[in-house]
Parts: structure tokens; C-alpha cells; sequence
């Protein structure tokens, strides 16, 4: 399973809607999650670019992407940013494999 952060922007629309009849809709979220083959974590209401950050676990970025799309085309987000998360380990392993790529810059000696 793979982490994603989401950063996801409310339609004007969807903002009305909700300050008229508040709704929690991290069940909504999870049923769907759940039925791409994720887990939902935690979801929070934020100030500034985006209304609400959230963590899913997913098992691919096709999942991923596919909860991302679906979401968007419901209308009432005008703005949904997935990034897909890595483990400090693998950022390790991925530091060590950067160095020993063999990789040599422009001009560079190596």
C-alpha cells in the first residue's frame, strides 16, 4: 500500500451546501476508499490554498487516481491535488541508489 496526501479545494456550490446542512463526509469518503481497495486516515479542515488536506492508503496509483477522478468530477471540488507519499526508508534507499547511479552532470567530473 502506497500513502497519498490530498489537498482538495470546495466549489462555492459545495460551501453553501454544507454551511446550510453541515455534514462530516469522511463516511462518504471511506466507503469509496474502501471499494477502490484503500484506507482512509485522517482527513482535516485547513486555512489558506486548500479547504481540506486527508491521507488515504491506496494499492496503486491507478486507485489513486481513480479516487482523485472521481471526486473531481462530482462537482463539488474545484480542486483536487494528490501527491503520492514515500517512507523515510525508501527515501534512504532511494538516496543510496541516486548514488551509485553513475549519474554525471553537465560539466560535472564524477
Amino acid at each position: 500500500m502506497a500513502d497519498y496526501l490530498l489537498q482538495i479545494s470546495y466549489s462555492k456550490s459545495a460551501w453553501a451546501a454544507m454551511i446550510k446542512k453541515p455534514e462530516n463526509r469522511a463516511e462518504a469518503v471511506r466507503k469509496v476508499v474502501e471499494k477502490l481497495g484503500g484506507k482512509l486516515g485522517g482527513f482535516w479542515f485547513a486555512f489558506g490554498d486548500h479547504d481540506l488536506i486527508g491521507m488515504i492508503e491506496m494499492p496503486d496509483a491507478v486507485g489513486a487516481a481513480a479516487f482523485a477522478m472521481a471526486i473531481s468530477a462530482g462537482g463539488a471540488c474545484d480542486k483536487v491535488k494528490t501527491t503520492p507519499l514515500m517512507s523515510l526508508e525508501d527515501a534512504m534507499q532511494a538516496m543510496k541508489k541516486a548514488g551509485n547511479s553513475g549519474y554525471k552532470p553537465v560539466g560535472g567530473k564524477k
